[in-house]
């Protein structure tokens, strides 16, 4: 067995817009039934949902029969936490809150093996299928999607020099939290933070550097999706079914 392309990256590297999906419900079950929507990425969140290692590994499960791509985001930058979410598969990571090059610089550190990282070694993950995928070590990194989320303003006026640190696949806009650090909480589709945030974006477009985010405003993704966004994630499980089911509720008492 051989390492398999990245169909998420190849996409990017080939400049096809991709559209995703945030996963929060921490099931399998729900990840199966939102994996064959046809999304073309997935990102499922431990850092705002109860999802622990083995949620995740279910999920992943869940994904592996579908063309998404499945991605995850660990709560923090941790390295021991990256370590055994590579080794279960994950085909790529969002890591958040990285507010300089050094964070980011970590966080690719983290995902490789040295002597270019501190990735520990397990010659027997469901990453490598247990020991089958024979170019595991030396084909696996190219494959692997590293994405540095920038979330505060300091971190959006670093976002050049974050999106230039080598093995960086792409920067990560985070508008909620870049809205509340302006003073505009809980309003992530404020103008006021797009402002802020397309500028910036549009100088990374223009060096070749790949940017993202997450709305929950369709019309809004595919503006940014318009305006040279490489990755836009349109909507999230937790509120997809809060709002279905808010809909119904309201339609019969209505």
């Amino acid at each position: 067995m051989n390492v398999q392309p990245n169909k998420f990256l190849a996409a990017l590297r080939a400049g096809t817009p991709q559209i995703g999906v945030w996963v929060g419900l921490s099931s399998p079950f729900a990840a199966e039934i939102i994996a064959g929507a046809g999304f073309d990425w997935a990102m499922v969140d431990m850092e705002h949902s109860p999802n622990d290692l083995t949620s995740v590994l279910g999920q992943l499960q869940a994904f592996a029969g579908y063309d998404t791509t499945a991605m995850v985001r660990p709560e923090w930058n941790d390295p021991v936490l990256v370590k055994r979410l590579l080794d279960i598969g994950a085909s790529g990571l969002l890591f958040p809150m990285v507010q300089s090059v050094a964070e980011a610089q970590k966080a690719v550190a983290s995902t490789r093996y040295p002597p270019l990282g501190m990735r520990g070694v397990s010659t027997s993950t469901r990453a490598n299928k247990f020991g089958r995928v024979g170019d595991y070590f030396t084909k696996s990194e190219p494959e692997l999607a590293v994405l540095l989320q920038v979330e505060t303003q300091a971190a959006v006026m670093l976002a050049e020099k974050i999106g230039a640190v080598q093995g960086c696949d792409g920067v990560f806009f985070g508008p909620a939290d870049i809205g509340a650090d302006m003073g505009i909480l809980g309003q992530p589709g404020d103008p006021r933070i797009w402002d802020f945030i397309l500028p910036v974006a549009r100088k990374l477009i223009a060096q070749g550097i790949r940017v993202g985010t997450l709305v929950g405003d369709t019309a809004l993704a595919r503006r940014l999706l318009d305006e040279g966004f490489s990755f836009v994630a349109c909507g999230v499980d937790t509120v997809i079914l809060s709002k279905g089911v808010d809909a119904i509720m309201s339609t019969m008492k209505g």
